[in-house]
């Protein structure tokens, strides 16, 4: 299973990005993959993540619905849109898969992409 995550980059606050993940090696329909960023200094932690076969989608609080999460299933890709940035979005996004359903619990995931980096300048 390969995870290859894009899109990041630098973009001032109130703008915007989409990062891809881009799944190969397998069928990911029994699959969630979420999104887990780390900013400097500080513990990696859960963003969103999605139910593939469901999509069903779930959000940690401090979203508070700037974020959406997508699945291209033709492209096995996983998006994830980012509005209204701030500069505390600050991090490097980690794309994630694991067997069956979400977990907000990064050690749950077994497949990690590198990661890409998205920086929010003020």
């Amino acid at each position: 299973v390969q995870l290859q995550a894009s899109g990041g980059g630098l973009v001032q606050a109130g703008g915007s990005l989409r990062l891809s993940c881009a799944a190969s090696g397998r069928t990911f329909s029994s699959y969630a993959l979420g999104w887990f960023r780390q900013a400097p200094g500080k513990e990696r932690e859960f963003v969103a993540a999605i139910n593939w076969r469901s999509g069903s989608q779930y959000y940690e609080a401090f979203v508070e619905g700037r974020f959406t999460i997508s699945r291209d299933n033709a492209k096995n890709t996983v998006y994830l849109q980012m509005n209204s940035l701030k500069p505390e979005d600050t991090a490097v996004y980690y794309c994630a898969a694991r067997s069956g359903i979400y977990s907000d619990n990064d050690y749950d995931y077994t497949y990690w992409g590198r990661g890409t980096l998205v920086t929010v300048s003020s």
